[in-house]
């Protein structure tokens, strides 16, 4: 019996589908990359590797150009309705966060080019105390949100918007450390100021990544959680 044309547009649509959310994660792998690396430079004053973070920054920015482009013809070529349609435009809005997270991370890798390749004395421990646990909550919520997005999972995208206010209170946290640093010795400024675009890099970070989840909350519910308190998102992403 053959196929019907029908039958073979769908399975190319659902095909081209797929082939967009796997660029999407392949680019968030990339970018979960790109922060630890650029960490890793700054715990092991690695230059070479700090620079390799910015020059691989491209890739992304290459990634993001082709997916636009994917997105912008599966739209024009399919007319996609409902939940189609709601895929691809969270694909392409978070699309757009990973992007950005990669622009955080080679921040990171610039600032640790900044502090480390002169001829002053490195900063202190006590300056950077703060810098590892933020990238590991950081990291753990970007990993989190690809992972939802790759199970289409809502509870994983709910926790990951639940971390977001951890992230956002160790920055609060370390931010009144830089500045008691500072405010005791007037000489760690210039170091305390990196450290501090740093810290807000990896709390921006977490920002992105909440926004992630949003979308895909967004994609399995159909209601936008952005903007609301997370008792709100939680009841809406997590209602039968």
């Amino acid at each position: 019996m053959p196929i019907s044309h029908d039958a073979h547009t769908v399975k190319q649509f659902d095909a081209q589908l797929a082939n967009l959310r796997n660029l999407v994660l392949e680019m968030g792998g990339l970018v979960e990359d790109q922060i630890k690396n650029a960490v890793k430079s700054l715990d092991d004053e690695d230059l070479t590797l700090a620079r390799e973070v910015i020059a691989r920054d491209q890739i992304i920015n290459g990634l993001q150009v082709k997916i636009d482009e994917d997105t912008i013809t599966l739209i024009a070529t399919r007319q996609p309705v409902g939940s189609d349609l709601r895929l691809i435009m969270s694909l392409s809005k978070a699309v757009t966060d990973l992007e950005r997270i990669g622009d955080e991370a080679e921040k990171i890798a610039r600032m640790t080019i900044k502090t480390y390749d002169v001829v002053s004395s490195p900063p202190s421990a006590k300056l950077l105390r703060d810098v590892t646990p933020m990238a590991k909550l950081a990291t753990d919520m970007l990993h989190g949100c690809l992972d939802a997005l790759a199970r289409v999972d809502v509870e994983m995208a709910v926790n990951v918007a639940r971390g977001d206010d951890n992230l956002d209170q160790e920055f609060q946290s370390a931010l009144r450390r830089l500045i008691t640093y500072m405010m005791e010795d007037p000489r760690t400024i210039g170091h305390a100021i990196s450290v501090l675009f740093i810290i807000k890099a990896l709390e921006r970070i977490g920002d992105h990544a909440k926004n992630i989840a949003e979308y895909i909350i967004y994609l399995v519910k159909g209601k936008d959680v952005r903007h609301v308190s997370m008792d709100t998102l939680e009841k809406d992403a997590l209602a039968e």
